[in-house]
């Protein structure tokens, strides 16, 4: 049984801890009699929200609400949104596993950090300002606002004003952005849940051999907050400078003002096509805005047949793997018996150290899943 590297008097009941606590400080990941890693640590423990952690979660998203209500309508923005996709950041983080994860300290409570938000915020509407989505929605790289200080003066865009200006080092032009991206707490409905990866090039990459098609893979596991949990992001705006050195961006238009008909558009921009947090260019972080579209973007189901295919078959992890081109489908679990059960056992030899086969498989996106070996 694996256990965590504490003094004997803590015990090993953690259920209180929080869940950033059991992931770190307290991860049963150890052997007791070496103190070499397990392979696995105990998952369930790890991602259970107990009944105390979902009411410190309902408290700190009390504390936000409190906080926004306290200020004038024209100073924030509040927008909230549905997962359709699982969501995971902090995977650079080190941590055993290889894989680390973001909680929010003291309370060890997954987290969105506002950095974040305002990193994904800005290129979204750095897109929209290019026009590289047809409808810029108002926003511009335009620098057609004059801002003093001292002796210097600045030429500032809307782009510029809200998010901030830095220059490379060396720059003398530099302007503090007029909005504030708060930290997002997710309202989770259930549990944290477990997603793996299983990369191919171990050999290459660790080994230093020659790369090649035909690697092991190595199924890494990593946390991720799941699907269908609500993200409330909050940002504020520092409407007293604003009126100083930008005041069309209060124009009221529909009972709204500019600035914040400019950020729901590139939130939006953001909801549909850049996603959030760790691993978005594979689906990860997307999100749909509740206040309007929220039905996710479920890609077409397509079958295909991949010919001469090389295929692979690892009894180890019980996992099947065929290779076309730039493309990879795979098969995990009891369900490979079942396509196997289909070949010789000549076949079956041959799969164990790869080989060319004609492959069904099924896709969804960038997911292939082998249906059948012929």
């Amino acid at each position: 049984m694996s256990i965590a590297a504490v003094p004997g008097y803590f015990g090993q009941d953690f259920r209180g801890a929080s869940p950033g606590m059991r992931f770190g400080m307290y991860l049963r990941i150890w052997q007791r009699h070496n103190w070499s890693k397990a392979k696995d640590p105990d998952w369930r423990s790890i991602c259970s929200l107990e009944r105390s952690d979902q009411a410190l979660l309902k408290s700190l998203h009390s504390r936000q609400s409190t906080l926004r209500a306290s200020l004038p309508e024209q100073d924030s923005l509040y927008l909230p949104a549905r997962a359709t996709a699982p969501f995971t950041t902090g995977l650079g983080n080190e941590h055993p596993l290889e894989n680390g994860f973001a909680f929010l300290w003291p309370y060890g409570l997954p987290y969105l950090p506002g950095s974040g938000v305002k990193g994904v915020a800005r290129q979204a509407a750095r897109e929209l300002a290019k026009g590289q989505w047809g409808d810029t929605h108002g926003w511009s790289e335009e620098k057609r606002h004059i801002v003093k200080s001292g002796m210097t003066t600045t030429q500032l865009s809307d782009f510029d004003l809200l998010f901030g200006l830095e220059n490379a080092d060396g720059g003398k032009e530099h302007f503090r952005g007029l909005l504030t991206f708060w930290d997002v707490i997710p309202e989770i409905t259930g549990d944290l849940t477990v997603d793996v990866m299983t990369p191919h090039q171990k050999h290459y990459y660790q080994e230093g051999k020659p790369p090649h098609d035909s690697g092991q893979p190595v199924p890494i596991t990593f946390l991720t907050v799941p699907a269908g949990s609500t993200f409330p992001f909050h940002v504020t705006c520092d409407t007293q400078r604003m009126q100083r050195i930008a005041p069309h961006l209060l124009e009221q238009e529909e009972d709204t003002p500019r600035w914040q008909r400019l950020l729901t558009a590139a939130f939006e921009h953001a909801f549909d096509w850049l996603g959030f947090g760790a691993k978005t260019a594979v689906g990860y972080g997307a999100m749909a805005s509740i206040g309007g579209r929220e039905t996710p973007r479920e890609p077409e189901t397509q079958r295909q047949t991949w010919q001469r295919a090389r295929v692979i078959y690892t009894p180890n992890n019980q996992e099947l793997t065929a290779t076309h081109g730039d493309l990879t489908a795979r098969l995990q679990g009891p369900a490979v018996k079942a396509v196997l059960g289909g070949l010789s056992k000549a076949k079956q030899k041959k799969l164990k150290g790869g080989t060319e086969m004609e492959v069904e498989v099924e896709g969804r996106g960038k997911q292939w899943t082998i249906i059948e070996v012929r």
